[in-house]
């Protein structure tokens, strides 16, 4: 994996990171969000975000290939070491170890910062279709993730009913 780099994101990232981000929005039910953000509110988004957490980016040969960053779980302080973790990988780049390299980094990031348990909230199908497939879900579990809670039917877009799942991974 040459001219691979894995870097905090910065600000003037927001362009490059919102084009990863838009197809996930505007094509699929990864993200439940159905409009794409400005550049201007992305900017806002990590500047809020890197504040307290890491948010990380992979590039190769000069181009960000994906990013991957920490939030907050739950705002009451007794949350304090539990965050939700998000990773988008250009479409064009998945299955190309770059997720794993991301997490990876992550992880050990949150670690060496006092976190002790991650979770990520995912979308998934009642049964695979055009937007949705069970994919983030294994790849979480391959990254050691275990599932603890499911909602049903509580996300709705392109007209179709999903569900949202939460899974765990503790640190220490």
């Amino acid at each position: 994996m040459n001219n691979i780099e894995i870097r905090s994101v910065k600000p003037k990232d927001a362009k490059d990171l919102l084009k990863i981000y838009s197809y996930y929005v505007e094509n699929t039910a990864i993200s439940f969000e159905y409009v794409t953000p400005s550049v201007k509110e992305f900017k806002k988004r990590i500047k809020t975000i890197t504040k307290r957490f890491p948010y990380i980016c992979l590039v190769k040969d000069g181009q960000i290939k994906g990013y991957a960053y920490a939030n907050t779980f739950h705002a009451r302080k007794a949350y304090d070491w539990s965050v939700e973790l998000s990773i988008y990988v250009e479409k064009d780049s998945r299955k190309c170890g770059y997720g794993r390299m991301l997490y990876t980094e992550l992880e050990k990031l949150l670690k060496e910062g006092g976190f002790k348990n991650l979770y990520a909230g995912i979308a998934t199908p009642l049964q695979e279709d055009e937007y949705l497939d069970f994919s983030s879900h294994k790849f979480h579990e391959k990254m050691g993730f275990v599932k603890v809670a499911e909602f049903h039917g509580c996300g709705i877009k392109f007209d179709r009913v999903y569900n949202l799942i939460y899974v765990e991974k503790v640190l220490s």
